[in-house]
């Protein structure tokens, strides 16, 4: 089981790169039935995280976008290095 978890962003999403669009999202079925039907996109990119011990961390998160709706579902999928 992979392990994720909610958190802050603190300032901006750098590099953000798009890793699967449309049908090619396995969640797109769940996305449109929670949030709408649009052109969804699966995306990456590092930020800075608060996490819930109140540290800083720059880390690697993923997030599905589309137009009209906006970033949802935010999430940590690794943890790249510390800030203090």
């Amino acid at each position: 089981m992979r392990r994720s978890f909610r958190v802050v962003v603190v300032g901006s999403i750098s590099d953000g790169k798009t890793i699967a669009a449309g049908l090619g999202i396995r969640q797109h079925a769940r996305l449109v039935k929670a949030y709408g039907g649009a052109r969804w996109r699966k995306m990456k990119g590092i930020a800075l995280v608060r996490l819930r011990d109140g540290s800083l961390e720059v880390a690697e998160v993923d997030w599905y976008q589309a137009h009209g709706i906006g970033r949802r579902e935010l999430k940590v999928k690794r943890l790249i290095g510390r800030r203090t």
